[in-house]
């Protein structure tokens, strides 16, 4: 099969996928009390293992657990890193505090950043005992930990100097990584909203109203980016997937890649790039001329909010234009985000998600044969 190369494949997927009823309803179970943490883990372990089962059936060649412990993609990680706080929420570029009634949610600072305990490594030892592909681990980035507060939603007392708040930062997810490591994993995912975010205009005001500057940010998520990466083993492969939104079929935030596109792919120290490409908020693919030839871009171009397939013609047309600035052997396709990012789903069967992953299989063997 024309997927059969090293992460990122050919065909992939970002990470999380529909929860499924029996999930649910546990959740709802555990959260009246009437069943405790441990039988929870076994419902999720039965639902997981037959969701990579399936996830393994479209020929999707990376496994994950769909994010079925978590509720929401990067909460559940970082409330677990002690000194972190979730306190309101910030704006929206879309009408999504109207539809959905909604916006994302703020993280703050409130003590020092520190990793007192392995988050994902039980979990990641658990698709792995259920995997026969490549298991991949999806974590949050760490620019969502400073992004969203800025220098007013990290406690002064605690850092009154942001490189050391920057530093302990690192600290926490190299000792993360290096323990997802230890247990096996040769492939995470970082997802990053935040240097997508600086794309938009009404974003990168908000910035501006924190006392940030949207122009230096991005250096600045790279340098941190590439700490919490340093001295990480060469076998191991680590993506970053950039979102503009994902609640329930909506999104946050619109504009294309230009104003982070040389940092981007040049300054961050990364093997690959999950990119957002399902519909006109993502702009064109002129940004991708600043990727070098050592990088690989996956091009989300089949959409996870809606249940219509994309056509071979679509698909395949567009990654021929994404091929006048990137070579196609460095590309690969994607659909644009997971299928839920928080627990809700987007608006689609789990059906029509099984439908979309073996579509994409399909079309990127047709297309890389």
């Amino acid at each position: 099969m024309a997927n059969e190369i090293n992460p990122p494949f050919r065909a992939d997927h970002v990470g999380s996928l529909l929860r499924p009823a029996r999930v649910h309803e546990a959740r709802a179970q555990a959260a009246a009390g009437d069943i405790n943490s441990d039988q929870l883990r076994a419902i999720e372990d039965l639902a997981i293992a037959d969701a990579v089962s399936r996830l393994e059936a479209t020929g999707i060649q990376s496994s994950t657990d769909g994010e079925f412990r978590r509720g929401w993609f990067h909460l559940d990680f970082l409330q677990q890193l002690d000194g972190v706080a979730v306190t309101g929420n910030i704006a929206s570029s879309s009408d999504s505090a109207d539809t959905v009634h909604m916006t994302p949610p703020k993280l703050t600072v409130v003590g020092p950043l520190r990793h007192v305990r392995d988050i994902q490594v039980d979990d990641y030892r658990y698709l792995s005992s259920v995997a026969s592909r490549t298991p991949k681990v999806c974590i949050p980035s760490p620019t969502m930990v400073h992004f969203r507060g800025g220098r007013a939603g990290i406690d002064i007392e605690t850092y009154p100097d942001l490189e050391v708040f920057f530093a302990d930062l690192a600290a926490c997810y190299r000792a993360e990584i290096a323990a997802l490591y230890e247990a096996g994993c040769r492939y995470i995912q970082l997802d990053d909203t935040n240097l997508a975010y600086l794309c938009d205009p009404v974003m990168r005001q908000g910035a501006v109203d924190r006392g940030d500057d949207p122009n230096q940010l991005p250096h600045a998520y790279a340098e941190l980016i590439n700490a919490a990466l340093a001295d990480r083993p060469d076998d191991l492969t680590v993506a970053v997937h950039l979102c503009r939104g994902n609640y329930r079929s909506t999104w946050f935030a619109q504009g294309g890649y230009e104003p982070v596109a040389e940092v981007l792919f040049n300054e961050l120290n990364v093997d690959a790039y999950f990119l957002e490409y399902d519909d006109e908020r993502s702009g064109d693919f002129a940004p991708l001329r600043f990727v070098p030839e050592d990088k690989t871009v996956v091009l989300g171009l089949m959409t996870s909010k809606r249940p219509e397939l994309e056509t071979y013609d679509e698909l395949a047309g567009r990654v021929s234009e994404a091929s006048a600035y990137v070579p196609q052997g460095q590309l690969c396709l994607s659909p644009q985000c997971g299928f839920a990012s928080t627990v809700e789903g987007n608006q689609l069967s789990e059906d029509q998600q099984w439908a979309k992953l073996s579509h994409l299989v399909e079309v990127a063997d047709q297309i890389w044969s």
